[in-house]
């Protein structure tokens, strides 16, 4: 069943933790209005003000087969996965039905078990399925809890979708908050008009650019530049994630 998002207002965003103190995903505001998501830094710390995305993807684990049928109201889907898959990796991350039957439908989901290599695997749901999937037909992509072992952004394409900003150097593995929206401290990776649409350069890890008519329309927007900005320094942006 969904329920409200979990809003935290009055944050102290530079607070971390071993333990998880709230929901991944939380979203919270700072007394003068900026947005922050609750989550949990990957394997390497974070670095302030560096652009940050969520877990790399798995492509071994996208369009997999629904291994046997699964009616209407059902919470349990068996899949085949593609590669091993540690137990709950994808826990809090959503199953996305890939094609007809089902196709465009998604649920959270709950829990799962290990598996090793390509093998079956039983999906625990949040919600019922809407719509029946059958092993003849239907695939699905699993895809991670975007919150859940954030990383820096790749300096080549991106590996998953940008997230936020870190706000300090968040210890690898900790809990803590990345910022979504309003001012903050952004690295350049180029020379950055004021007012300009800052997106996420794809060339150098970790930093914002000017976007161009033509050449950065697929680059993820992270906002706009308050200030100007000089390579390899960091700049006021205003961020527009959430």
């Amino acid at each position: 069943m969904l329920s409200g998002l979990p809003v935290i207002y009055g944050v102290s965003p530079y607070t971390e933790s071993t333990t998880p103190k709230h929901e991944l995903g939380t979203l919270g505001y700072s007394r003068d209005g900026r947005k922050f998501r609750y989550c949990k830094a990957g394997g390497v710390a974070l670095v302030a003000g560096n652009v940050i995305q969520s877990p790399a993807e798995v492509t071994a684990q996208e369009s997999i087969a629904v291994a046997s049928n699964a009616a209407i109201g059902a919470t349990k889907v068996t899949v085949t996965t593609g590669a091993t898959v540690t137990a709950d990796a994808y826990a809090g991350g959503f199953m996305v039905v890939t094609n007809t039957p089902g196709n465009g439908t998604y649920y959270k989901i709950k829990k799962h078990p290990a598996t090793s290599g390509a093998a079956s695997c039983v999906i625990t749901l949040y919600q019922p399925l809407i719509v029946a999937l059958t092993s003849a037909a239907s695939k699905v992509d699993l895809v991670f809890d975007p919150y859940n072992g954030v990383i820096q952004n790749p300096a080549t394409s991106n590996t998953g979708g940008v997230v936020g900003v870190a706000l300090k150097a968040l210890s690898a593995s900790s809990y803590g908050w990345i910022q979504t929206g309003g001012i903050c401290s952004l690295l350049a990776g180029d020379t950055c008009t004021v007012g300009g649409v800052m997106v996420a350069k794809q060339g150098t890890a970790a930093s914002a650019i000017t976007g161009v008519h033509g050449t950065t329309e697929t680059y993820p927007v992270l906002g706009r530049a308050m200030t100007s900005g000089t390579s390899g320094e960091n700049f006021a942006v205003y961020l527009t994630l959430d």
